[in-house]
């Protein structure tokens, strides 16, 4: 009984990483359109996406922490991955705004 709970819990926290995963990219996408109809700067956009995207940037970071953990990493170690995987995205999105922004049309 114990060890079918524990391999319950392993198996869940992939699945809670890949939606907050999920959940946090598209909340990123979702500002891009709204930022680029208002001409926004490139530093008003990043600095708008961690108000905007919060609640979703904060439920990614404890499913990370939440994974790190049942692996056995130690809490700086998570936090250190939940830091770079938050930040890839936001660097891929603000890039990829930079991008929007100096096409020409």
């Amino acid at each position: 009984m114990i060890l079918s709970t524990a391999l319950m819990m392993m198996l869940a926290a992939p699945a809670d990483v890949g939606a907050g995963r999920k959940t946090f990219a598209a909340c990123l996408s979702g500002q891009v359109k709204p930022a680029l109809d208002a001409k926004m700067s490139l530093d008003d956009f990043r600095a708008g996406l961690k108000a905007k995207c919060a609640k979703e940037e904060a439920a990614f970071r404890e499913a990370i922490l939440a994974a790190d953990k049942a692996d056995g990493m130690p809490l700086k170690g998570a936090q250190a991955d939940a830091d770079d995987q938050i930040s890839e995205y936001v660097e891929k999105i603000v890039g990829e705004y930079a991008d929007y922004q100096s096409a020409p049309g």
